[in-house]
């Protein structure tokens, strides 16, 4: 049995006086954030809960009226489905934004990793080549959604007549009004848009890998293929993970850029689309809270599994 000398005893004591002190500073230090994000987070997500419980026109109702999970789930006497889970609209909002996001981050992700690696090679120019691709994402989305809207526009849109004259559309068509290309056509912009993005992230985690890890697989004569399989992607599986998190989450909840280029179409309209419509326009605020309720637990869970599945680390 071992026992700690008289002599360090008060040293010991000490020590674990100043990491208390330090621990107390600290909570100190962090009430202030956590009142403030109390304020603007977490009263509204509240409040929203609470209205997706209730029946309320802003318009019409003079106060929130309580009906339980009607606005989830309402069968009327006729058998009519008047909940959000029983509604079309709504499903078919879930399948685009799916949809958007599937392509959007897929393409996304293979041209950020290509022009990350291109960037991160010992080439001329690179420095401008960095510069240049951050263009489009420093360009706001309103500006961006605007100019891709004209250039798909059906009567001088130069992205709709070159799609004309290739035989890919009608005349007088654009890939916007044609609902089997409308979704592919916001993809494209968004690609456009936030590739910058997914390649400034990915070049992070590439300036983190040693360069003698590939001088080396040079001396062992590893081809550049093999390198790349071998030792770049298995090193930046961590920030890629992370990349794709920050990327779907960002995809998952998207408005402004599809609100600008579509509006309120249905073969575009997404889960934040769907929601704006029965708020603002429908001034529905029980049931566009139920929907914004469902988008929030449809965004954590996905983070959830994103997280725990991939065993991604964030620090």
């Amino acid at each position: 049995m071992t026992t700690t000398p008289t002599s360090t005893r008060p040293a010991v004591r000490r020590s674990r006086g100043l990491q208390a002190s330090r621990t107390r500073v600290a909570l100190l230090l962090l009430v202030p954030m956590l009142l403030v994000l109390a304020a603007v987070a977490g009263y509204p997500l509240l409040r929203t809960i609470y209205l997706s419980f209730t029946e309320y026109n802003i318009l019409q109702d003079p106060a929130p009226k309580w009906i339980g999970l009607g606005n989830y789930w309402f069968t009327t006497d006729e058998g009519v489905g008047l909940g959000v889970l029983q509604t079309p609209e709504w499903w078919q909002s879930v399948w685009n934004t799916v949809r958007f996001t599937v392509g959007s981050v897929l393409l996304e992700t293979m041209l950020g990793l290509a022009f990350a690696l291109i960037i991160n090679s010992k080439i001329k120019g690179r420095g401008l080549l960095r510069t240049a691709i951050l263009v489009p994402w420093a360009i706001p989305t309103v500006v961006s959604a605007q100019m891709w809207n004209w250039m798909y526009n059906d009567s001088f849109g130069i992205i709709s007549q070159w799609g004309q004259r290739l035989g890919l559309l009608q005349t007088g068509q654009s890939f916007l009004s044609n609902p089997d290309t409308a979704m592919a056509a916001l993809i494209a912009v968004d690609v456009w848009k936030t590739t910058p993005f997914m390649a400034l992230l990915l070049l992070a985690g590439l300036q983190t890998i040693p360069s003698d890890m590939y001088e080396a697989a040079d001396v062992d004569g590893a081809s550049p293929w093999t390198q790349f399989w071998r030792l770049t992607l298995p090193l930046l599986t961590p920030a890629l993970l992370v990349a794709l998190i920050f990327r779907t989450l960002d995809a998952l909840r998207v408005f402004d850029m599809p609100y600008i280029v579509k509006g309120n179409a249905p073969e575009t309209m997404t889960m934040s689309i769907y929601a704006r419509q029965q708020l603002i326009l429908n001034s529905q605020f029980g049931f566009g809270s139920a929907i914004s309720v469902m988008i929030f637990l449809i965004i954590m869970i996905f983070t959830a599994i994103y997280v725990t599945s991939l065993r991604v680390k964030f620090d």
